[in-house]
């Protein structure tokens, strides 16, 4: 079996994180950004929303425009992952059309964290446990870099659009609403 640079297997005694992984073995540019993210335990439920990308974006400096949110959805009952602009919310139908599905619907928090292997608030669109097909807002494509989750909270990567969308494989739809 051949493997998928895309796809993390575990952290080696090196440090970093399964994201950063694949950053670098793609000999991709990017910058690591921490912040002391706020000591939250779990989301009661899946209707609870902890702003964990607009914590980011004020702790950073950074305009929300530019920090994007990584979301697992079903879109028809498969896992995919959405992300989008965290000064937005992700639009459902929008996603379930550029997925060419009929109905998605958030994944549940639990779930999402077995697939990617990473923790809400921390969920990385790159270096996750099992590669999800992926939807980037087009949104992203306006800006010189983007930052988004780099595998944990209080750490985020600062990376051009292209990379990843070419590194996640994701096809790019306007998926995000304000």
């Amino acid at each position: 079996m051949r493997h998928n640079p895309l796809v993390a297997k575990k952290k080696d005694a090196a440090g970093g994180t399964p994201a950063t992984k694949v950053l670098t073995a793609a000999g991709v540019t990017f910058s690591t950004h921490t912040f002391e993210a706020e000591d939250r335990s779990r989301a009661a439920s899946s209707s609870t929303r902890l702003a964990f990308g607009s914590e980011a974006a004020s702790a950073l400096g950074v305009d929300e425009t530019r920090v994007y949110k990584t979301l697992v959805a079903e879109v028809d009952g498969s896992m995919w992952v959405a992300v989008v602009p965290v000064a937005g919310q992700l639009d459902l139908k929008a996603l379930a059309a550029a997925a060419d599905g009929k109905k998605a619907v958030m994944a549940d928090p639990a779930a999402a964290e077995r697939s990617s292997g990473y923790v809400v608030g921390g969920i990385s669109p790159l270096g996750q446990r099992r590669a999800l097909p992926t939807v980037v807002d087009v949104s992203a494509l306006d800006h010189p870099t983007v930052f988004v989750s780099g595998g944990r909270r209080g750490l985020d990567l600062e990376l051009t659009p292209a990379d990843l969308v070419r590194l996640t494989r994701a096809r790019t739809a306007p998926i995000g609403r304000a």
